[in-house]
């Protein structure tokens, strides 16, 4: 049985992903900013499979309460074996192409206070010698596009923390996972068209728990946007310029 943290969990693939952890025996620790809607997920989880849930407020922005929140955590639970960092938005993207305090905040959320609570989580899995980190971080984040490059961005540079931490971690006996998913059909999708390889959350919840568990550095989710990726990144920068992607 292990004690599992997941940050932004009222998002569906977050819910999923507790799904899964859920249906292993694990006891979860869920956190997020909407307490009620937590409550409410963490109950389902408790009836669905019998698992031990706890639940608890989390701002990504109040970087100054993550230390005694991550200290809650492990009272509660009683330990802590695994962190799962699912919280980011896309809200304010527009205004963020044009406006410095929108573009500081859609990095914030997606990158400053992920690397804040991780780094916190970081230290008590290295005293311990043990555990494992993951963040789902973003295909966005491989390229920088014209259309969406302050998400992409802070996507990019939480995919390079991660990166940095899982070889910082490598010989002390923990785990860290990057998850980049594509398009994911959830509301920061919803009446976008022709979005291509569309996966639904409970796919990819299902295929990033498994990658965590596996061990695997990084997982594309699903696996085929490794592919694109790989050829999205070879297309030379003259070209890309010129693209509508």
């Amino acid at each position: 049985m292990r004690r599992v943290l997941i940050v932004g969990a009222t998002s569906p693939l977050a819910r999923y992903m507790a799904h899964e952890f859920a249906q292993q025996g694990d006891t979860l620790f869920l956190a997020g900013r909407d307490v009620e809607e937590l409550e409410r997920v963490a109950s389902d989880v408790r009836i669905r499979f019998g698992a031990p849930v706890y639940t608890g407020r989390f701002d990504a922005l109040a970087i100054e309460e993550h230390e005694a929140f991550l200290q809650g955590v492990v009272q509660a639970m009683g330990g802590l074996d695994g962190v799962v960092w699912v919280a980011g938005t896309m809200d304010g993207l527009e205004e963020a192409l044009h406006h410095p305090l929108a573009l500081k905040r859609l990095i914030d959320v997606n990158f400053t206070g992920a690397a804040s609570l991780l780094t916190l989580a970081a230290r008590v899995m290295e005293e311990q010698g043990r555990g494992f980190i993951a963040g789902v971080s973003s295909v966005a984040g491989d390229r920088g596009r014209a259309q969406n490059y302050p998400y992409g961005s802070a996507k990019g540079g939480f995919s390079l923390f991660l990166q940095g931490l899982r070889n910082r971690l490598s010989k002390k006996g923990v785990q860290v996972t990057t998850i980049k998913p594509g398009f994911v059909d959830t509301r920061m999708t919803w009446g976008r068209d022709k979005l291509p390889f569309l996966a639904s959350p409970q796919r990819v919840a299902r295929e990033s728990v498994q990658a965590i568990l596996r061990g695997k550095d990084v997982a594309y989710v699903p696996a085929v946007w490794w592919l694109v990726m790989l050829i999205i990144r070879a297309i030379p920068e003259r070209v890309f310029k010129k693209m509508n992607i």
